[in-house]
C-alpha cells in the first residue's frame, strides 16, 4: 500500500511520471477544453520544460502570445499521490516568481476579456495589478487563492468570484466565515462537491457524482477552468457550478494534471448520463 510519507519517513512508490502542469496552465487548459476562447499570461524558463509547456498550450489552442520566456528554470511541482488518490504538492516557483509586471499588451488582453482567472503561484503584486486592470475595464475577476496566503483588502475589493478549497477557506476564515469576502465565494469540497455563497443568489450546493478516484491532482484547477468557461458562455451560477463539479469528477478518474482534464464533449456526456 502506498501512502504519503510523514516527517522522517521513507516509502516505496509504485511508479513515476512527468507531465506538464502548473495551476495557470491547468486552468487555461481546462477552460479551453471546456469550450472557452483562452489566452495565457505567464512566464516560462528557457529550458526544455518551458518548450514542452508552450507546445502543450498550443496543442490545446490556447493563445501563447503573452507567454514570456525568462532566464532560469520553469516552475516545477513535486507531487506524491497515495492509493486513495489524495496528494501533497511542493512547488518551486522558478520562472513564475519573475512575472513581476504587466506589459501594455497584457493589460489590453485583460481589458478585452470577459473573465480573468488567476491563482497565487505568481507574485501577489502582479495578481493585484491584473485584478485592478480587469476591474477598471469591466472584466470579471475570478481568483483561485492557492497556494493560500493572506489576501490584502485591495485585492479582495477587485475580485468577483473567489474560489477556495476547504483548507484555504479555513485559513482565510480564521474562525469566522468566508462568505462576504467577495460577491461570490465558492468552496470546493472534494468528493462532496462544492458550495457557493453569493450575494445575488444566496447559498448554492452542488453534489459531486460518486466515482473511483485515481489522482486528485489538478481537480481544483479543472473546476476553476470549467467554471469560468460556463460563466463566460452565459450560464447561471448554479449551472456553472454543476458543470465545474462534473468536470472535476472526471479529472480525478485519470492520473496527472493536464492529461486528466476532460473535454467539453466528455463533460456534456457525463451530464447527460
Amino acid at each position: 500500500m502506498v501512502s504519503i510519507p510523514g516527517p522522517g519517513e521513507t516509502v516505496l512508490a509504485t511508479g513515476f511520471s512527468t507531465a506538464s502542469g502548473g495551476k495557470g496552465q491547468n486552468q487555461a487548459v481546462a477552460a479551453a477544453r471546456a469550450g472557452a476562447s483562452t489566452g495565457l499570461i505567464a512566464a516560462l524558463g528557457g529550458d526544455g520544460f518551458g518548450e514542452l509547456i508552450r507546445a502543450g498550450l498550443r496543442a490545446d489552442r490556447i493563445d501563447t502570445t503573452l507567454v514570456r520566456t525568462v532566464e532560469g528554470p520553469t516552475g516545477t511541482a513535486l507531487i506524491a499521490v497515495d492509493d486513495d488518490g489524495e496528494n501533497t504538492i511542493i512547488v518551486e516557483a522558478g520562472a513564475n516568481a519573475l512575472l513581476l509586471d504587466l506589459t501594455a499588451a497584457d493589460r489590453a488582453a485583460i481589458s478585452a476579456a470577459s473573465h480573468l482567472v488567476m491563482q497565487l503561484e505568481i507574485p501577489l503584486v502582479t495578481v493585484l495589478q491584473a485584478a485592478q486592470a480587469a476591474r477598471a475595464a469591466g472584466t470579471a475577476v475570478v481568483l483561485n487563492a492557492a497556494p493560500i496566503r493572506d489576501l490584502p483588502g485591495e485585492l479582495l475589493a477587485a475580485v468577483d468570484v473567489l474560489v477556495l478549497n476547504e483548507h484555504e477557506a479555513a485559513y482565510l476564515a480564521r474562525g469566522g466565515d468566508v462568505a462576504g469576502l467577495a460577491p461570490t465565494v465558492i468552496v470546493t469540497l472534494g468528493a462532496a462537491g462544492a458550495i457557493a455563497h453569493s450575494a445575488e443568489h444566496g447559498e448554492l450546493r452542488v453534489a459531486a457524482p460518486t466515482v473511483d478516484a485515481v489522482d486528485s491532482t489538478g481537480a481544483g484547477d479543472t473546476f476553476c477552468g470549467a467554471l469560468v468557461a460556463a460563466l463566460a458562455a452565459g450560464e447561471s451560477l448554479a449551472r456553472a457550478l454543476t458543470f465545474a463539479v462534473t468536470a472535476a469528477s472526471l479529472s480525478v478518474q485519470r492520473p496527472g494534471a493536464v492529461p486528466s482534464i476532460p473535454t467539453r464533449a466528455e463533460i456534456d456526456a457525463q451530464l447527460a448520463s
